[in-house]
């Protein structure tokens, strides 16, 4: 492997293979109340949340089927696999976030001031990393 291969720290993975295995168990716990409070309750916006949430579950799969893959094989994958591979694992971790605004939408319907709150420190938190981000940029 080349230096791409070397850039990418154990810290950072397990930090992303933490993330999206929280986002995949918060994905399961949401499912399977909501689900069974969708039977005895149905509402068209809480399965409209599910939906979105249940959509992007698979991708969460994927994602962790590819980069332990992408673990286990890096010395023997060619250059150019491994950064196809690293790509299908960052466009299927990027659609797992996506799971996020299924979650806001049950919040917001339990309590649009819940759900109010959530999105607004959603919105803070990506200013913020934002930030960071362009700072860190602009001191290398």
């Amino acid at each position: 492997m080349g230096e791409a291969s070397s850039q990418e720290t154990g810290s950072s993975t397990d930090l992303r293979w933490s993330i999206m295995a929280s986002l995949l168990g918060t994905n399961l716990a949401i499912m399977l109340f909501h689900g069974l409070e969708q039977e005895h309750n149905p509402t068209k916006i809480r399965e409209f949340a599910l939906i979105i949430i249940a959509a992007s579950m698979p991708f969460q799969a994927v994602y962790f089927m590819v980069h332990a893959f992408v673990l286990e094989s890096k010395e023997s994958i060619a250059e150019s696999n491994y950064s196809l591979l690293m790509r299908l694992s960052a466009l299927c971790q990027a659609i797992s976030y996506f799971s996020i605004i299924g979650l806001a939408i049950i919040w917001y319907n339990m309590s649009e001031f819940i759900g109010g709150v959530f999105v607004l420190s959603a919105l803070l938190a990506i200013v913020l990393v934002r930030l960071a981000f362009s700072q860190a940029n602009n001191q290398n």
